[in-house]
């Protein structure tokens, strides 16, 4: 699956989703909003990850795991969208500034 694919099914969930909350709460959910759900998702997958190091015991961790990176990465691409940014150039220009200055950290 390419990011486009990605990105693609993330905002198509999300227009389910915003389906539901005008019908649940009669407005769709605002950025800020999206935002502290990504959190809470943050806070289980600090969790998820404790448990997979062995250091709290969660049943099917890795299972759980699986979906609460999924989630973070739905949040990620359906904020990045809202706010107009065009996260696969930002991912790709920003990964590459850091490999250049951790390179040169290291005389590469």
């Amino acid at each position: 699956m390419h990011f486009s694919d990605l990105e693609k099914a993330a905002l198509q969930l999300n227009e389910l989703y915003e389906q539901l909350e005008t019908k649940r709460y009669g407005r769709v959910w605002t950025t800020q909003e999206l935002a502290l759900g990504f959190m809470g998702d943050v806070g289980d997958l600090a969790k998820l990850i404790q448990a997979n190091a062995g250091v709290r015991t969660i049943e099917d961790c890795k299972a759980k795991l699986g979906h609460e990176l999924s989630d973070c990465l739905w949040s990620i691409l359906v904020l990045a969208n809202k706010c107009g940014i065009d996260l696969e150039a930002a991912f790709v220009r920003n990964t590459s500034e850091i490999a250049e200055h951790v390179s040169s950290e290291l005389g590469n």
